[in-house]
């Protein structure tokens, strides 16, 4: 009978309202972990997508990088590339220089039509 009483003790005081309302607490701040824990993981796939995307990239361009390192390490290649930065041409050749008008006349903007335009217009 003793032992049956002990075990009801033990019971009372599992289903008692503090026990509960700790456990509940405690069951709270666990989910709050879990969720906060969820967010980080978002956050480290996005910026692992970024970071993949980034690496492709930088591989494209060390992909381009030593296609032109493989041109410069030709003698035709080394005179395209001087070519274009300086603007040099070969003996017979001539070089045409375009240079844009720095004093451009600008036209003034044409009112839409409208009623009110037309009785601007009308008035001056």
């Amino acid at each position: 009978m003793r032992n049956f009483q002990k075990r009801q003790n033990w019971k009372n005081i599992a289903r008692s309202r503090p026990v509960l309302v700790f456990l509940a607490v405690l069951l709270l701040f666990f989910a709050y972990g879990v969720i906060g824990f969820m967010g980080k993981m978002e956050l480290t796939r996005e910026n692992r997508k970024i970071a993949e995307n980034k690496v492709a990239q930088l591989e494209k361009e060390k992909a381009r990088l030593s296609s032109d390192i493989s041109k410069l390490n030709s003698q035709n290649g080394v005179e395209k590339s001087i070519r274009e930065k300086f603007g040099l041409a070969k003996d017979g050749e001539g070089v045409i220089v375009i240079l844009e008008d720095k004093n451009e006349i600008e036209v003034p903007k044409q009112e839409s039509g409208g009623f009110f335009s037309f009785l601007k217009n009308l008035f001056k």
